[in-house]
């Protein structure tokens, strides 16, 4: 089993920044992507960003480009979103996940796509006021 949590959220001005954390116990070889995800009040759950736990790669949504940077630690096995230039349209509670390797290849951009994601933490919550 896999236990992950994030951290790192809250209450922040508009153009404000946040830098969220997911911690990854238990399991934590054989994991191929950690994504974070969030979803607003009403809405569906909608993807943000993904990297390719070995080589760092990343791939974000439109929404989020060149405001927000995905990174991982790996040899503390934590993954991270810094969150510039902060909008109320970011409101959401964020979730992060990870993928496991699969003897399929699946280019990064279809980790954008949740059903890659095995484990799923609790979420945190992250509220930008205008």
């Amino acid at each position: 089993q896999r236990q992950l949590v994030e951290s790192g959220g809250g209450l922040v001005q508009a153009g404000g920044s946040l830098r969220l954390s997911c911690a990854a116990s238990g399991r934590t070889f054989s994991t191929y992507a950690m994504g974070w995800f969030r979803q607003a009040p009403g809405k569906e759950r909608e993807f943000v960003a993904t990297i390719k736990w070995s080589s760092g790669s990343t791939y974000y949504a439109d929404s989020v480009k060149d405001r927000f940077t995905i990174s991982r630690d790996n040899a503390k096995n934590t993954g991270y979103l810094q969150m510039n230039s902060l909008k109320p349209d970011d409101t959401a509670v964020y979730y992060c996940a990870t993928a496991p390797e699969t003897l399929i290849y699946y280019s990064l951009s279809s980790y954008a796509q949740d059903k890659r994601y095995e484990y799923w933490g609790q979420g945190t919550q992250v509220t930008v006021s205008s």
